[in-house]
């Protein structure tokens, strides 16, 4: 796994001791509809079903949402076990991570 990828992994453990993390479809859901959540991570081997029902949802809501890891490298990021869906309620943390997972991690120009 990657530097940057890592990043997003520990920080997700910080947003998690820090208190600004929800997990699980229903309180996830919830803190979309009352606009608490700031980003939606979805693991990668999620459901089909549960990949649309959170992108149709984060649309409508107006929340960033993006796909990464898996759901054992998410459980084990925030020292539970296996998650597939994680909730981000603080803006600076939900902000940090997008950048750490869109961020090239190669130096692109060299001069």
């Amino acid at each position: 796994m990657n530097k940057k990828k890592h990043k997003a992994l520990a920080m997700l453990g910080m947003a998690m001791r820090a208190g600004k993390l929800v997990t699980g479809d229903e309180t996830v859901l919830k803190s979309v509809r009352q606009g608490k959540a700031k980003l939606v991570i979805v693991a990668a081997d999620a459901s089909d079903n549960t990949k649309k029902k959170f992108r149709d949802k984060c649309a409508t809501y107006n929340t960033n949402c993006v796909e990464a890891f898996d759901r054992v490298a998410l459980g084990e990021a925030i020292g539970k076990s296996e998650r597939v869906i994680l909730g981000l309620t603080d803006a600076g943390f939900a902000k940090s991570i997008v950048q750490s997972l869109t961020e090239p991690t190669e130096v692109a120009y060299i001069d």
